[in-house]
């Protein structure tokens, strides 16, 4: 299934994008462990401790590039979400740059309440922006794309960590 601007893309990006639409899971070996960890980083935000918050999802991140042999990155957990009219920015990827490493970053309080993100759609951003990064480094896509494949492996990750 293709999404709307598939159709404005050039016909290497089209070749992209249903490369990155035909794989739909990602197999993680050692579940339990990012289970666990995964439940500390649901008591960490509970806690609203920012720096504790950062650790555990770097430490997530860490286990799942390391069992999926992919190069690491790193992640930030910033406070309160950026806005503007167009709404309110979740996660971001950065690219490997100039020598800097990928970057996550994720934020941990709502734009409009300051209110800390609610667990399931703060690990859902985690994950999102982590496979942004699978797709350059793991599966070797000059661009990233969101199609529904994006979305399946986004959702199998979650799956697998929180069942």
């Amino acid at each position: 299934m293709v999404f709307n601007f598939y159709n404005r893309l050039t016909s290497r990006q089209q070749s992209i994008y249903r490369q990155s639409d035909d794989i739909k899971y990602l197999a993680l070996k050692d579940v339990k462990r990012l289970h666990d960890e995964s439940t500390a980083l649901e008591t960490l935000l509970l806690e609203e401790d920012l720096a504790q918050i950062e650790l555990a999802c770097q430490t997530i991140a860490d286990d799942i590039v390391s069992q999926i042999k992919s190069p690491r990155l790193k992640v930030q957990v910033l406070s309160v979400r950026p806005s503007d009219d167009w709404g309110e920015l979740h996660g971001l990827y950065l690219p490997e740059e100039d020598g800097k490493p990928a970057t996550i970053q994720v934020w941990m309080r709502t734009a409009k309440n300051k209110k800390v993100v609610a667990f399931k759609s703060f690990l859902r951003t985690l994950l999102h922006e982590l496979c942004h990064h699978l797709d350059y480094e793991y599966f070797g896509f000059p661009e990233t794309f969101h199609t529904e494949g994006f979305y399946s492996r986004e959702s199998s990750l979650f799956k697998q960590i929180r069942s």
